[in-house]
C-alpha cells in the first residue's frame, strides 16, 4: 500500500549540517519526497504536535528543543512508507538505535544521560509512528497545495 508520512530534521540535525545525509538515507531506498520546507515552526504547531506529550516532565524541554531553530519538514511517499521510514529511522533513543540507521550512526544519547543532566534526547529526526499519527501531522505541516506529483525511477512498479 502506497503510504504517505512526515518526516522532521529536527534542529540538531540541522546544526549539525546532516540535512543532505539524512535524505540520501530515504531517497536510496525509494521513497520520494512530495512535499518539503524548511521554516522556523511556531510555537502552536509544535504544541499541535506534540499532543500527546501535553503534561509530562518533559514536555517543556520537547517543545523548547523543537524551537531553537528552523526544522526540515517534508512527506514521503511510498510503498510502506511509515514501517519503512520507521525502520530507517532507528529506535526513538539513540542510545538503543541500532547502527545503519539514522539515529544510531548521528546519535549517542540515552534517556539515562538527559534525564541525570535534566536535557531532552536529542536524536536528529521526528517519523510518524503510524497512519492514524502520519495522516493528522501531515495535515498539521501542509497543505494540500503544497504537494508536488512527479514520476521517478521504478515508480511504474508500484501502481
Amino acid at each position: 500500500m502506497i503510504e504517505r508520512t512526515l518526516v522532521l530534521i529536527k534542529p540538531d540535525a540541522l546544526q549539525r549540517q546532516l540535512v543532505g545525509d539524512i535524505l540520501s538515507r530515504f531517497e536510496r531506498v525509494g521513497l520520494k519526497i512530495v512535499a518539503m520546507n524548511l521554516r522556523q515552526p511556531e510555537k502552536k504547531l509544535v504544541e499541535q504536535h506534540y499532543e500527546e506529550h501535553h503534561g509530562k516532565p518533559f514536555y517543556p524541554m520537547l517543545e523548547q528543543t523543537l524551537l531553537e531553530s528552523p526544522v526540515v519538514s517534508m512527506v514521503l511517499e511510498g510503498i510502506g512508507a511509515i514501517a519503512l521510514v520507521r525502520k530507517l529511522v532507528g529506535a526513538t533513543e539513540p542510545a538503543a538505535a541500532a547502527p545503519g540507521t539514522i539515529r544510531g550512526d548521528f546519535c549517542q544519547l540515552s534517556y539515562q544521560y538527559v534525564t541525570a543532566h535534566n536535557q531532552v534526547i536529542r536524536n536528529a529526526v521526528h517519523a510518524s509512528a503510524n497512519l492514524e499519527d502520519a495522516e493528522r501531522e501531515v495535515a498539521l505541516w501542509f497543505s494540500e497545495d503544497m504537494f508536488c506529483e512527479y514520476p521517478i525511477a521504478g515508480e511504474e512498479h508500484h501502481r
